[in-house]
């Protein structure tokens, strides 16, 4: 898992080319699992943090639409939509 800090109100770009808003951070109440709790679409959704900050590389995965290597990437506050 990557090293990153995830910051309530980041955005973020999926490898698929869509982009969520991190709206907290949360503990699943059986495990106790850090979980990013994020907007997309106007959905709601959880991921634990384990798998959004992952260091897999999605880089050549052919569904990869934007190139990226991580399954998430923070923009810059320029980058944001």
């Amino acid at each position: 898992m990557r090293d990153e800090e995830i910051p309530i109100g980041s955005m973020w770009q999926h490898f698929k080319g869509d982009t969520m808003k991190v709206i907290a951070l949360a503990k699943h109440s059986e495990t106790l699992e850090d979980m990013v709790v994020y907007i997309h679409k106007g959905n709601c959704w959880v991921r634990p943090v384990s798998i959004f900050l992952s260091d897999e590389d999605v880089s050549m995965r052919k569904d990869n639409q934007t190139g990226q290597k991580y399954r998430f990437i923070k923009l810059k506050e320029e980058e944001k939509c």
